[in-house]
């Protein structure tokens, strides 16, 4: 396994936000974290971009333990993230915004390195032909994809997606599942947070259902949508 989750646990004041959680997610596997609003899956992908430090437990990233290692130090371990709102630097082009991760996201790579690197990202996203554009110019789902490309720039072994597929219309979504099948084609584990069952049931290779910060139920899709207990507590009804 590329990335192990052991017992983490996270409180706010009085809050525990995650309880005693663990997953693990292997290479080359597109795992899906899914659970009811205040579960804490967001609170989980901080926790393992470093945005939190965890009250106990442990994150290990390709055998190394990165429970307590800065986000710059996680970057350049092999972990990369996608957020659901994106910030890209506006005045500059998406070229430009995706040669930033390029260049920062790995120590001692030369300007030509990251040069060659931005193009092979930006033909993998499909963002060649938008290369020489502002990001303000972009549409909802190129700005999405400039979202994916800055953090695969990074040169990620496991990449973070917190729901990326947000504000998307279905056909963009199908898209967008297709791009992260590329992404994993090309080597990268990814674990996504998603609220789109359809994406998910497309996407995962694995879910893991949360609530109350804890782990729920694990499994293929089929069989995680069709247990009682995440009926219960997320779903309402089943999900064919």
């Amino acid at each position: 396994m590329i990335l192990q989750v052991q017992n983490l646990h996270k409180s706010f004041g009085g809050l525990m936000a995650v309880k005693d959680m663990g997953l693990h997610l292997d290479q080359g596997e597109i795992l899906a974290v899914i659970g009811p609003n205040g579960a804490g899956k967001t609170t989980l992908l901080n926790l393992l971009s470093g945005l939190f430090l965890p009250d106990r437990g442990q994150i290990l990233l390709s055998g190394h333990d990165i429970t307590r290692a800065s986000p710059e130090k996680r970057c350049h371990l092999g972990l990369g993230r996608a957020f659901q709102v994106v910030r890209p630097f506006l005045e500059m082009t998406v070229f430009e915004n995706v040669m930033v991760g390029a260049m920062f996201g790995k120590s001692g790579i030369s300007q030509k390195e990251a040069h060659r690197h931005t193009e092979q990202v930006l033909t993998l996203t499909g963002l060649e032909p938008h290369a020489h554009k502002n990001a303000h110019d972009l549409t909802l789902m190129q700005d999405k994809r400039l979202e994916v490309a800055r953090a695969l720039a990074t040169r990620p072994s496991v990449l973070l997606l917190d729901e990326v597929m947000a504000g998307l219309r279905p056909n963009e979504a199908q898209d967008a599942v297709q791009l992260v099948k590329k992404v994993r084609d090309s080597g990268v584990s990814v674990l996504f947070i998603e609220h789109v069952m359809p994406v998910v049931r497309d996407l995962a290779d694995r879910v893991v259902v949360m609530e109350y910060g804890s782990r729920l139920a694990e499994g293929p899709y089929q069989s995680v949508v069709r247990d009682p207990k995440v009926i219960a507590a997320y779903l309402g009804e089943e999900v064919s």
